[in-house]
């Protein structure tokens, strides 16, 4: 099924119900008006971080179901699936023969072994402080393989995602079998997760070389382009790297519109927003909420430092039940890649104020993303956070059905629903967009046209109230939207 330019939920195999056919279940029960696609987090047989630590693409983790219940789904709602291009798992089958076999092995190129990919066979300090990383190590873990012999190989994130080497011709066969299969089954996008960390050069920060960036994008849009199936690249960066991408002509993800959103709420101003709304690119996938947290670093130089430190500081002010350390090394994670918060409860589970953020989103340029947490105006989830003492589970609730059931009748949810109905129905939104001046700044405007058809929302960000106007061609009158 084709892209539509409609709203996407975002959720894991098992987070709606149990599995894959209660996911289904309840996207046609109740939100199948709401959602037109669905970006189903990785679903494969995985062995850390919650499925992107993959043991293969080829198989569905039969805890959430079969390709079935995946290709089921995608007939009927347009679905992303991921492709982890910079690692796989350390319990993969690729890496237990690279373990058994070391040189011999038929994978042995598929891993990027210190020794060789560094000239002296070993990087110096200042080359390991150059590489751009998330976390607090040099990227690497020891290996001893069976015939006794050790080496260091490259590993960025946690010690069960081992980087790939996409240097190597075996490593780009891997990727064209897995994207090939992916494609047949159904996909009607492909997430490149972590793709900026793909490219490695020595005496570099190894993070969006180029050109090796643009050759390996290239390399896989070629690939989907035989499927007519698309590629969103995920990075979390500055935002003239989302800018460079869209000029390139692939889709990009909007991740500075979140922290820009609560600065716009927080203060009651809307001048770092417009400003946004009007540079960004227009193909693009819109966000508030992620698997993640609420990403920071997007942000750089579109708000100050100072407006960036006031808008975190106003979060956990203003937020519920979310507290500073949820954010740190103590719960697995660090301040200053994300924020661990529900988008409502950073809004201090605030009902206006969160369905006018949502507003902004779904009248801001792009197709956009719904996270199941916040399609549901969760709280967080300082329960499950507390047993696992990772921060981003506090974003990571698990409905069960019977909970769906309530949660849909919550008046909150029920306006959320109706405002996505709208965003997916009125075919304005297929048009131009204008972002109004507004001499006071409290105020926020935005307008949509396409023939006939015209939607305008106006806002009062210090009073979170807001409308939504759109003219009905049929009777040739204005109306305003029913919340």
């Amino acid at each position: 099924m084709n892209i539509q330019n409609k709203i996407m939920l975002i959720t894991y195999a098992d987070s709606i119900g149990s599995d894959l056919k209660d996911l289904k279940t309840v996207l046609d029960k109740y939100l199948n008006r709401a959602v037109a696609g669905v970006h189903i987090l990785p679903f494969f047989p995985s062995s850390a971080d919650r499925g992107f630590a993959p043991m293969t693409y080829q198989e569905v983790d039969p805890a959430f179901g079969t390709w079935q219940d995946v290709e089921a789904i995608s007939k009927s709602y347009y679905t992303m699936y991921d492709f982890m291009i910079n690692h796989i798992s350390r319990s993969s089958d690729y890496f237990k023969d690279f373990i058994a076999n070391n040189k011999e092995s038929r994978y042995s190129d598929l891993f990027i072994r210190y020794s060789q990919f560094w000239s002296k066979g070993y990087p110096s300090d200042k080359q390991i402080d150059q590489i751009y990383k998330r976390k607090p190590r040099a990227p690497y873990i020891d290996v001893t393989f069976e015939d006794g012999t050790t080496e260091k190989v490259w590993c960025t994130f946690d010690e069960e995602q081992v980087d790939l080497d996409i240097r190597k011709q075996v490593t780009l066969d891997f990727i064209k079998e897995n994207l090939r299969f992916l494609c047949e089954k159904g996909a009607s996008i492909i997430r490149l997760d972590a793709f900026a960390y793909a490219t490695k050069k020595e005496d570099t920060d190894c993070f969006f070389i180029e050109p090796d960036t643009w050759e390996i994008l290239t390399y896989c849009k070629e690939i989907l382009d035989e499927y007519e199936v698309k590629i969103l690249p995920e990075i979390h960066e500055h935002y003239t790297i989302q800018m460079k991408i869209a000029e390139k002509d692939y889709y990009v993800y909007d991740f500075a519109l979140p922290m820009l959103v609560l600065h716009a709420l927080y203060g009651g101003t809307s001048k770092r927003l417009v400003n946004w709304l009007k540079i960004c690119p227009r193909k693009q996938f819109t966000t508030l909420d992620t698997h993640d947290g609420i990403g920071v670093v997007d942000v750089k130089d579109l708000m100050s430092d100072e407006e960036m430190d006031q808008t975190r500081e106003s979060l956990y002010a203003q937020g519920a039940n979310v507290k500073k350390k949820y954010s740190s090394t103590a719960y697995n994670n660090l301040d200053i890649y994300q924020i661990n918060c529900t988008y409502y409860s950073a809004l201090g589970d605030h009902d206006d104020a969160y369905l006018l953020a949502r507003a902004i989103q779904f009248f801001s340029p792009g197709i956009p993303q719904v996270y199941y947490v916040g399609l549901f105006a969760g709280k967080n989830d300082i329960e499950l956070l507390e047993k696992t003492k990772n921060g981003r589970d506090i974003n990571r609730h698990y409905y069960t059905k019977e909970e769906i059931e309530e949660e849909v009748q919550r008046d909150v949810v029920k306006k959320l629903l109706y405002l996505m109905e709208f965003r997916n129905t009125y075919g304005a939104f297929d048009g131009e967009i204008s972002v109004n001046d507004q001499t006071d700044e409290r105020r926020l405007e935005i307008s949509w046209e396409k023939g006939e058809l015209k939607t305008r929302l106006l806002a009062d960000l210090i009073d979170k109230a807001f409308t939504i106007s759109y003219y009905d061609p049929t009777d040739k009158v204005w109306r305003l939207l029913d919340l």
